[in-house]
């Protein structure tokens, strides 16, 4: 079931434990939470979590910066999970663009290109970007669960 269990992922025990499914485990019933027991049910709750900590650093950011941010960019290996994506869109109510892929080398790539005079701005660059690479769009589904499970996920961060 969607957001049954979820965990906090910047919970130490998270950080490089021998079996991280009976981390995840333990945390859930530490915290009077099912524990997930399929692979289906673990990857979930990890999706969900990771989801609900980046809504968590949204509101961070946005509240630092006094800016709203309307769009998330998500690049790299990590854009290439679709669920993942989809799952954030949803926790943060925000649009999400994933890819490219690949964003490390190419950004590498163009700032040598730029530097060798061939591109003269960064909008001249993130041009090429656009038309070199593909990118998906994951659009914000309801927010009334992610809204009480985000509730939640507060809650396991102060200890409760």
């Amino acid at each position: 079931p969607a957001l049954r269990s979820i965990v906090n992922p910047d919970d130490a025990r998270f950080l490089n434990p021998p079996d991280m499914p009976k981390a995840i485990q333990a945390f859930c019933r530490e915290t009077r939470q099912p524990a997930p027991r399929t692979e289906g049910e673990l990857v979930r709750c990890a999706y969900e979590s990771l989801a609900l900590k980046y809504r968590e650093v949204l509101g961070w950011l946005e509240e630092l910066t006094g800016n709203c941010i309307e769009v998330i960019h998500i690049v790299g290996g990590g854009s290439q999970s679709a669920i993942l994506n989809q799952f954030t869109a949803d926790a943060c109510q925000r649009p999400v663009v994933a890819g490219p892929v690949e964003a490390t080398a190419m950004g590498n790539l163009l700032v040598q290109v730029r530097a060798s005079g061939e591109l003269a701005t960064l909008a001249e660059m993130r041009e090429v970007i656009r038309k070199s690479s593909k990118v998906a769009v994951f659009k914000p589904g309801p927010a009334a669960a992610w809204e009480d499970a985000a509730t939640r996920f507060a809650g396991l961060r102060r200890g409760n």
